[in-house]
């Protein structure tokens, strides 16, 4: 069982996480102006009202960029332990996290031609 010695770098990361959050969210409420009016407080979802007719039709961009964005975190999210056990994978680890990256570049410049990432 480890030690909670272990463990007091965590908290000591944890404690400045805090102190930087709260100073952050204490400077703005300091220097900023505080003047909200009702469109500033309206709920923003997706591009249209909040509370209009469910059945509403959208445009599908919204999926699109959605989806695409949950594609790429999700391959990205490889490369994390991938460069921790970096050392101990070798030469084909390596060769093969650059296939990978190689194909998810392909993928990225395929839909950039494509024309998925433009709104207009």
């Amino acid at each position: 069982m480890p030690d909670l010695v272990d463990y007091f770098p965590i908290l000591v990361f944890l404690g400045i996480a805090a102190v930087i959050a709260i100073a952050m969210v204490g400077g703005s409420l300091i220097a900023a102006r505080q003047k909200p009016y009702a469109e500033k407080l309206s709920a923003y979802e997706c591009g249209f009202e909040a509370f209009d007719d469910a059945r509403r039709r959208f445009d599908v961009r919204f999926y699109l960029v959605s989806i695409l964005f949950i594609i790429f975190d999700l391959e990205v999210a490889f490369l994390f332990p991938w460069a921790v056990s970096l050392s101990e994978i070798g030469l084909f680890g390596f060769l093969s996290m650059l296939a990978f990256l190689g194909v998810l570049t392909v993928g990225f410049i395929y839909e950039w031609c494509k024309g998925a990432l433009d709104w207009e």
